[in-house]
């Protein structure tokens, strides 16, 4: 895809495609097509969507170097969430970069979890006033953004031990219109959270990888996401059991602890909330794949 090569042949956007494609094939990507279509449509700053209406226009040499660029670093492992600077989740757009975990759709079961829970509370009459949900570990703010944006009432304290994170999920907060409903809080889990008022919900998606499991992740994970938003601690479930422990008494009777999990770890993290005798009812949410991906904890 040289300049040589763009003057010998047209490389008009279907070549591209296809050339791009096979390259990210055989570089180890899951997703090599679409990985293809978000990098070229963000050189030439239009949807994916406009390029199967321009397969045989020929971009110009600016538009070539730029994609070209971001080839080159995604085959060498930079997440495309990364080199474009957004990704999707929940139907919603949100900035990320280095300091910040990318979104990843098996994260929405959470969220729609947390709006069905927080429905059951209106319909039992749980609720004295608006919902109270806390985001712990928010990172971009997706979770504590996207349930925002969909539960119109609620106020979402976001924490994260990250203040780069926090500044990220600020500035999305400000492009949702959900800005002056969030609260953010730097602090290691609840430490640095006042506690005179309890939570109907508090959402996690909290680091939850072993140290051994670390190793093993793929590069794209393991050397450009941060680490201490991945890796627990030798076992993987030390952060789900602090973060069990702080909830018990910050939650109303009734709300719920809804955290993230790996389906590796569901087993072991099942009988870590049967130490605390507040969760009185316990359930898994699958996702799309069956694995137990998300675990519900309802405060007795």
């Amino acid at each position: 895809m040289s300049d040589q090569q763009a003057s010998a042949e047209k490389w008009t956007v279907l070549r591209l495609l296809q050339w791009t494609t096979d390259f990210f094939t055989k570089h180890g990507s899951d997703s090599p097509r679409l990985d293809a279509e978000v990098l070229l449509a963000h050189a030439r700053q239009c949807s994916r969507i406009e390029l199967y209406t321009a397969f045989e226009q020929e971009p110009d040499a600016e538009q070539r170097a730029a994609f070209r660029e971001l080839v080159r670093r995604r085959g060498e492992g930079t997440p495309v969430a990364q080199l474009v600077g957004y990704k999707e989740f929940y139907s919603l757009r949100f900035r990320v970069n280095e300091h910040t975990l990318i979104p990843r759709p098996e994260t929405e079961h959470l969220v729609i979890e947390a709006l069905d829970s927080i429905k059951q509370l209106e319909a039992a009459n749980k609720l004295d006033g608006p919902p109270l949900v806390a985001d712990v570990g928010t990172g971009s703010g997706a979770i504590a953004i996207a349930f925002a944006v969909h539960c119109n009432s609620a106020r979402v304290t976001a924490i994260d031990i990250s203040e780069p994170a926090l500044e990220i999920a600020r500035w999305n907060a400000e492009q949702h219109d959900v800005l002056e409903r969030i609260d953010f809080v730097t602090s290691d889990l609840f430490d640095a959270v006042q506690s005179d008022t309890p939570f109907s919900l508090i959402l996690s998606n909290p680091p939850y990888v072993s140290e051994a499991e670390f190793e093993q992740l793929d590069r794209t994970v393991r050397d450009f996401e941060p680490k201490s938003a991945l890796v627990s601690g030798p076992t993987g479930t030390e952060t789900i059991e602090r973060l069990m422990d702080q909830s018990r008494s910050r939650l109303i009777p009734g709300g719920r602890l809804i955290i993230e999990l790996s389906p590796m770890i569901a087993g072991d993290c099942a009988k870590l909330a049967e130490k605390f005798d507040e969760y009185d009812e316990s359930r898994f949410i699958k996702d799309l794949a069956g694995h137990r991906r998300v675990l519900s904890l309802k405060r007795a």
